[in-house]
């Protein structure tokens, strides 16, 4: 009884353990966050990103002559191992490029941190190894640079605050 009390209280928090990272790390989240497994930071490797729920679309972009298949984590899911508390993420990708973007969008839109592209991973000269997109065929209003601007490929950081 108090096992089933325990673990209902730490589904009921989010108590979640990040694990240690046991390999190259491809992405860290730092700022607000109350799940780190690295000093301050919550740090992911590839292998921990594809043990969350992997969710895929298929979408028309700017940056593909025809609709590609996205694969990988939910945002919001990646936020939520890390314990994101903000309301807001600043994405950066490996050349420093940095946009802001609300959390809302990762729960109204399901975004996701796509590691896969048509099945297959995304080299860094293919926008990869992590591209945060939006499914920009599912949703028409998505179809504006507001949108286009905050979908960071080659992503390597976020900052929750």
């Amino acid at each position: 009884m108090k096992l089933a009390c325990l673990l209902a209280l730490c589904l009921s928090t989010h108590c979640f353990a990040l694990d240690v990272p046991n390999g190259a790390v491809v992405l860290s989240v730092s700022g607000l966050v109350s799940h780190p497994n690295k000093g301050k930071d919550a740090l992911f490797t590839m292998d921990m990103l594809a043990k969350l729920p992997q969710h895929s679309f298929v979408s028309k972009t700017p940056w593909y002559e025809k609709p590609v298949k996205f694969t990988g984590p939910l945002l919001r899911d990646v936020l939520a191992a890390a314990g994101a508390k903000g309301e807001k993420v600043t994405a950066i990708a490996l050349d420093e490029y940095r946009v802001e973007l609300p959390v809302s969008d990762a729960h109204k839109y399901s975004m996701i941190i796509a590691r896969l592209l048509d099945d297959k991973p995304m080299s860094i000269r293919n926008k990869g190894p992590l591209f945060i997109v939006y499914p920009y065929s599912a949703h028409a209003e998505l179809r504006q640079d507001v949108y286009y601007t905050r979908s960071v490929w080659q992503l390597s950081k976020m900052i929750v605050h």
